[in-house]
């Protein structure tokens, strides 16, 4: 992988709160906006990495358009994808906390950023925030990013425990990120944000839902992968993966997923994706789950997930459609 420095001087400061990331590709307006969004955040110490990966020239010269103060733009020589980008972007700087934004959203707040530092930095054992994302355009919850159990949608305003964060807006401990060593490149997009908190939960760290820390998210149709596509492929291939490396069966998710796939008109990507699956190498593997992390894994999400005839009942027969039938996980 070459990276190229486009613009922008990388903060030096020796020590600092926040890195915050964001992974580029086309969408212009909106990067731009996130961009602003990110520079505009006030009360904490922060720079403002953006790494493009694959925009067109024209477009990629508008996003260095945007590039000033504490903000530099670098960009990959392909399209990472967002796990391996995300660690790409990550490593880019060095502050105590790294905060990710998509390039669709924004932040709702000038102090979000110093909240989600703040957040952090008031619980030792957290690895990992994620916060409430709302739709852009209507101030209602983003139900296409939620990744929660569907019972604690009531919740969303509220903060808890959980078991994942939802990557539209997040905020990570460097030292967290380093001891898990981040996201497993191999994901490529989908599931990456479950995949490191499983790591993180194993080794002893939480993970929080901050339903009082909003971010505005746009939703944006531009370089989107939809659901009845390549969506659904890494949607399947990613959890079949993790289970996986988690020493577990893949059968009863198999089963679900080709019924929700057949009943979705998608069951030949439903088999590419169940093939895919067995012949990824495991890398990064979840270390071993000691009955403590198995607990917390037991009390802050399959508690609130009920039983496997319940969630397929719920989550296939109740809500058949390509979006509608992947709500929850």
């Amino acid at each position: 992988m070459t990276l190229r420095h486009i613009a922008g001087t990388p903060y030096a400061a020796a020590s600092y709160d926040a890195d915050i990331i964001i992974l580029a590709l086309d969408r212009v307006e909106e990067t731009i906006a996130a961009i602003n969004s990110a520079r505009s955040q006030t009360g904490v110490d922060a720079a403002v990495w953006i790494l493009d990966q694959g925009s067109k020239p024209e477009n990629l010269a508008r996003i260095q358009e945007a590039v000033a103060g504490r903000c530099c733009l670098y960009a990959a020589d392909r399209n990472l994808g967002v796990a391996e980008g995300r660690n790409v972007a990550s490593g880019l700087g060095h502050g105590r906390i790294v905060v990710a934004l998509d390039n669709d959203a924004i932040f709702a707040m000038p102090e979000t950023v110093a909240r989600m530092v703040a957040a952090i930095d008031a619980e030792p054992t957290l690895a990992a925030i994620g916060c409430r994302i709302i739709t852009d355009s209507t101030g209602c919850d983003d139900l296409s990013s939620w990744g929660y159990p569907h019972d604690l949608l009531p919740a969303a305003g509220e903060n808890w425990d959980a078991v994942t964060f939802v990557g539209a807006g997040h905020a990570i401990r460097r030292t967290a990120w380093q001891e898990a060593g981040g996201y497993d490149p191999a994901l490529f997009f989908c599931w990456e944000e479950f995949d490191f908190s499983l790591r993180a939960i194993a080794l002893g760290w939480r993970v929080r839902y901050r339903g009082d820390i909003v971010i505005r998210h746009k939703v944006a149709a531009e370089r989107r992968v939809a659901w009845s596509d390549k969506r659904w492929f890494y949607f399947v291939r990613n959890r079949l993966y993790i289970q996986r490396k988690l020493g577990r069966s893949i059968i009863p998710r198999t089963c679900g997923y080709m019924l929700k796939g057949t009943l979705n008109g998608m069951p030949l990507t439903t088999l590419t994706a169940l093939a895919a699956a067995w012949r990824m190498p495991p890398a990064l593997p979840v270390p071993q789950i000691s009955p403590r992390a198995q607990d917390y894994l037991r009390r802050n999400d399959r508690a609130h997930r009920g039983s496997w005839v319940r969630r397929i009942v719920r989550e296939v027969f109740t809500t058949i459609g390509p979006v509608r039938v992947l709500a929850g996980r």
